[in-house]
């Protein structure tokens, strides 16, 4: 009979690491990566963006990296039972070029879809499929609305915080988030403005795309 199981490893073999911690080369924009571990698929609180850019290896962190986002989410499951989250783009196994970003070369750098709520004001996830290019081609209005949906600007700073907290936690840090400079503002309108402002950097220039339906998060790690 024919071993289903046996399938299913043998497809996933190449992109499981075992017991090994990561080691990043260079930078985010010029930098490689040495034993990469893949986010998990999904957990209680959050989910992967695709299963087809999972399959080929779009989903790599350095380990420290899946740690502190993996503590983060569940931190947040306790503290925000009610929201969802999802992950995007991370980068290769072994780093390098990853186009089309310009970053996302050694492990340190994490796109977050922007987190939603419906017009019933329920936590829901950004669509992402191949036909909006998983995503990334979703453009939000000047109401921060797209499709019946609107930005939690809640859950998206309580993310932001409790990454924070987590890399602190491991020795870390976070050393910026992209995220467009128009929005960084109702971030602060939240309950964790006094923390944000304190301890995570923004970069202030708009990148060379909006950065409105997801956000950017490159973790400071000492590479070699």
């Amino acid at each position: 009979m024919f071993n289903v199981r046996f399938l299913l490893l043998m497809i996933w073999f190449p992109f499981i690491t075992l017991g090994q911690s990561s080691i990043c080369h260079g930078t985010t924009s010029h930098g490689s990566l040495e034993n990469g571990v893949q986010l998990p698929i999904a957990g209680r609180n959050y989910v992967g963006y695709s299963s087809i850019a999972r399959l080929t290896g779009r989903t790599f962190v350095h380990s420290e990296v899946r740690n502190i986002i993996i503590s983060a989410y569940q931190s947040l499951e306790k503290e925000l039972p009610a929201k969802v989250f999802k992950y995007a783009e991370t980068g290769f196994k072994n780093g390098g070029q990853f186009k089309p970003h310009k970053t996302h070369q050694n492990g340190l750098s994490v796109d977050f879809m922007t987190p939603v709520i419906n017009k019933e004001g329920q936590s829901v996830h950004l669509p992402t499929t191949p036909l909006n290019k998983f995503g990334y081609n979703i453009e939000f209005d000047k109401y921060d609305h797209y499709d019946g949906l609107s930005i939690d600007y809640d859950a998206l700073a309580a993310h932001l915080v409790a990454l924070h907290k987590k890399a602190k936690k491991q020795g870390h840090d976070l050393w910026r988030v992209i995220f467009d400079p128009q929005l960084q503002t109702k971030l602060f309108a939240t309950k964790y403005a006094k923390y944000i402002k304190k301890n995570i950097n923004f970069s202030k220039k708009r990148a060379w795309v909006r950065h409105d339906e997801h956000y950017h998060v490159d973790f400071a790690i000492q590479c070699n």
